[in-house]
Order: C-alpha cells, then sequence, then structure tokens
C-alpha cells in the first residue's frame, strides 16, 4: 500500500468526527468532569420514639351477675345488649317465701317490744316497792335484769328483721355497675341458686376502655440504660394513638395508665394498660388493636431518608456524603429504626454532615461532585431567544 493511501485511512475518521462535534454544538464532552448529587444536611431534633404494640380491649369496669338467694326467676326486666344503669333492676324472683321469712320477723319484733314495755314497767314497779321494804332487794335486781334482758330481745328480733329484709330485697336482682349487658343466661321460670358458676348476665362499661398490650422485658432495659446515660427522656405523658383491625386510626387518642411490675416468664414480656374514650362504642371488648405507645424522646435525633442509607450483603449500613473538600466520602453508619421514611441513626454520622440521596449510581468514592441540597430551588436563567436566520443574499 503506498504512503498516500495509507495517510488517506487516517485522515478520514478524524475528519468524520471533527463533523460530528461540529453537528453537536462544535464541543467535544468533556472527561472526568464533577457529578450532580443531591444532598440532605443533617440537623439535630427531639425525636419521639415509638412503638407499635398488639393488644387487645377490654371493659373499664366487668361486673357478672349472679343472685344471692336461690328461687325462681319470675320476671326479667331488661332488654339483652342494652344499657343499664347501676341499680336498675334486671330480674325479679319469686320472693313469697322471702316475704313471709320477713312478715314473721316483723311480728317477732313486735313481741319483744311487747315483753320489753311490760318487762320495763314491772321494774319501774319494783324500784318503788323496795323503798318501802315491800319486796326483798334481789326480787328488784331480778325485775331490773328483766327488762334489760327484754330491751336485748327487741334488738334481736330487729336485726333479725333487718336480715330478712335483705334477703328479700335479694330476690330483686339488680345492676351492681352501669354498661352494655349482654344476652341472658336464664329465662323465665328457670331455678337459679345462690353462689351458681354461671352468671345470669355480664355487664362491660364501654366508655372509657383499656387497652391491654405487652411489651418485650428487653426493649425495657434497653429504654432504661439509654434514660440513664442521658440519650433518652420519658414520655409516659403521650397520648396513645389506637390502630383498628382494618388499618385505620382511632379518633380518640389514650393515655397510658399503668405497667406490671412483674414479667411473664412464659413469653419474656410485661403489660401495659391505656384508657381510651369510646364515647361512640366502636371499642368493644375482645377487639384485636394495635398501641403505639411511645416509649421516649431523643433531644438531639438525627433522621436520615432512607434512599441515602445503602445495606450490603451482610447487613452493615453505610452513607455516602460530601466531605469539607467537595468529594465523596463513605461513611458506616448504625441506624436502630424508622420514624415514617426516615432512619434513625445511632452513629457513624453527625450534625452538618451532607448526605447524598440522589445520584449515586453515577458517583464513587473520591471523586468531586457539586451538591444541592434536597428542596432548594435552584434559580435557572431563561432561555434567550433564538435569533432569527440571516436572508440568503
Amino acid at each position: 500500500m503506498s504512503p498516500l493511501r495509507h495517510s488517506r485511512f487516517l485522515v478520514l475518521p478524524l475528519a468524520l468526527s471533527l463533523a460530528l462535534v461540529a453537528c453537536k454544538g462544535g464541543e467535544a464532552p468533556q472527561q472526568g468532569g464533577t457529578g450532580q448529587v443531591t444532598v440532605v444536611t443533617l440537623k439535630p431534633a427531639p425525636v419521639t420514639l415509638k412503638r407499635e404494640l398488639a393488644g387487645r380491649a377490654n371493659g373499664y369496669q366487668v361486673a357478672e351477675v349472679r343472685p344471692q338467694v336461690s328461687g325462681i326467676v319470675a320476671k326479667r326486666l331488661f332488654t339483652e345488649g342494652s344499657l343499664v344503669k347501676e341499680g336498675q333492676p334486671l330480674y325479679q324472683l319469686d320472693d313469697a317465701a322471702y316475704r313471709a321469712q320477713a312478715n314473721s320477723a316483723r311480728a317477732q319484733l313486735a313481741r319483744a317490744q311487747a315483753s320489753a314495755n311490760a318487762a320495763r314497767l314491772a321494774a319501774r314497779r319494783s324500784s318503788e316497792l323496795v323503798k318501802s321494804r315491800v319486796i326483798s332487794v334481789q326480787d328488784d335486781e331480778n325485775a331490773q335484769a328483766a327488762w334489760k334482758q327484754a330491751d336485748a330481745d327487741v334488738l334481736a328480733a330487729r336485726a333479725a328483721l333487718d336480715a330478712a329484709n335483705v334477703t328479700l330485697g335479694y330476690a330483686r336482682i339488680t345492676a351492681p355497675i352501669s354498661g352494655q349487658i349482654g344476652k341472658s343466661s336464664v329465662t323465665q321460670g328457670a331455678l337459679v341458686s345462690a353462689g351458681q358458676a354461671t352468671p345470669l348476665a355480664t355487664i362491660n362499661q364501654l366508655d372509657p376502655i383499656y387497652i391491654d398490650v405487652s411489651q418485650s422485658s428487653a426493649e425495657l432495659l434497653q429504654l432504661r440504660r439509654e434514660m440513664a446515660e442521658g440519650r433518652l427522656q420519658g414520655a409516659s405523658e403521650l397520648p396513645v394513638e389506637i390502630v383498628l383491625e382494618d388499618g385505620s386510626t382511632f379518633a380518640h387518642k389514650g393515655t397510658l395508665e399503668f405497667s406490671e411490675v412483674s414479667v411473664d416468664p412464659s413469653t419474656g414480656s410485661y403489660g401495659l394498660r391505656v384508657r381510651v374514650e369510646n364515647p361512640e362504642h366502636v371499642l368493644m371488648p375482645g377487639m384485636f388493636v394495635r398501641a403505639v405507645v411511645g416509649s421516649g424522646v431523643r433531644p438531639d435525633g438525627l433522621l436520615v431518608p432512607m434512599q441515602g442509607i445503602a445495606r450490603d450483603a451482610k447487613g452493615n449500613t453505610s452513607a455516602m456524603v460530601v466531605d469539607g473538600e467537595g468529594k465523596v466520602a463513605v461513611r458506616q453508619v448504625v441506624v436502630s429504626r424508622t420514624i415514617g421514611d426516615k432512619w434513625l441513626v445511632e452513629s457513624g454520622l453527625k450534625a452538618g454532615d451532607k448526605v447524598i440521596v440522589e445520584g449515586l449510581q453515577k458517583i464513587g468514592p473520591g471523586m468531586p461532585v457539586q451538591a444541592t441540597e434536597k428542596g432548594a430551588e435552584t434559580a435557572k436563567p431563561a432561555a434567550a431567544p433564538a435569533a432569527a436566520p440571516a436572508a440568503q443574499q
């Protein structure tokens, strides 16, 4: 091949490259330029740590209605499933026998009062006769003692009448508390007995209502350790959110009433009780709910968006930040929990660090980058109107 022909093959690709550059604006792409990334500057702020715990609703007060005397149910005086007031009659037992006992006790009291009146008059006459020595002192003492014994008989008869009236009152069974009553386990004509195992009905007070949840004892130890170190502040006064079975949030928030003082050895957890106002009776005993309980407040917490944290195959987490020289640096970080769409940082990052959240696919460690704060509006100059094409001459 001749030298002239060989030079043509070398010049032709160069000419084609220059022509392509001219078509794209006359500038060749730069190699090794700065990358464009979006960062979030970390700022410390109080962070409320919450824990979602499973639990069940229980009545604020629960009373099982049982008979205190035996008898036949003469009438049921309430509607099943209705609201009842404390002291409202629920059942009426056949009280003929108890009424007869009360009348007998009343008659015994009247007899005792009559005997006491006769003994009182005899004692007064005896005290006058002993002065004139018509009767002996011993006879007078016997008369005075008989009067006192008759008065004691009156007291005993009155107590027997009170007991009979109490028994008679038990024949009319009333509501011990206010609340919603369930179905009746007996009907009219049924025989009930005092101290029977099966309740006649159950009353639940639904407003307010309790939510009983359980929490791991290991979490309790961690919270106490963080509070002792000053990293966490107590949050027992924070309201408790209630999440229903369908995922919706209950309209009323609760308050933490108390926590158990012992740990269940079978589960390693301890109980918490939340009190919630329930005026619409949406929450019912036995309903499964979730309670979002505040466990503490981190006064200087750092939150990082989830897209700024990477996790490798071993589970280690890291973040890319822009250092003081405008270059990419990799930090090994430790995160504990998610709060919304962010991670709570435990170590590895500090306030003021610029964590890269966008543009991560185009950068690497040590690469210079141009950082833009996420959410900041970058002012772009308006494009100049295109010049009119020159008239061909």
